[in-house]
């Protein structure tokens, strides 16, 4: 019972996405997306997503849409399917001007989570967790404070 409760507990966790010592977004919601994937503000930046079975790819921007230079950032996915214990890992490398990219032996399903922590080189490292067929269900974070909203 216990260890349910454990599992049970962090699932809840990473279904909120934002782990202790975090700091929320500013804009949580979700933003104008340009690559068709999911998109989200995490800190200073936009962050798209398109994911497809097996290949992942991450798009930086900042506020105003445009590219940010992805040359030395570090990235890495980790791929969630709803409560299962086995998460899939993707090292995300930088790939053009403004992008990542990452392959592996993953699908995704309606219950697929993707949290992608991005460290831009002399950076904060920013987070986001991504649903890729629920656009509607993502948010962001950064490894800065931690602030309760406001209300």
């Amino acid at each position: 019972m216990k260890h349910l409760l454990g599992n049970v507990a962090l699932g809840v966790m990473l279904l909120v996405a934002v782990p202790v010592g975090a700091h929320s977004a500013k804009h949580t919601d979700p933003v104008k997306a340009l690559h068709g994937g999911q998109s989200l503000s995490a800190g200073p930046y936009h962050l798209e997503l398109v994911a497809k079975d097996g290949e992942l790819i991450l798009y930086v921007a900042d506020h105003s849409d445009k590219a940010i230079p992805t040359d030395g950032a570090k990235a890495k996915a980790t791929i969630q399917h709803g409560f299962e214990k086995d998460n899939i890992q993707v090292e995300l490398e930088p790939s053009g001007d403004n992008m990542l990219k990452g392959t592996g032996e993953f699908t995704i399903n309606p219950d697929t989570g993707i949290i992608v922590f991005l460290r831009l080189p002399d950076q904060e490292a920013y987070a986001a967790r991504f649903t890729p067929l629920n656009p509607k269900g993502g948010a962001a974070q950064t490894g800065e404070h931690h602030h309760k909203p406001k209300h």
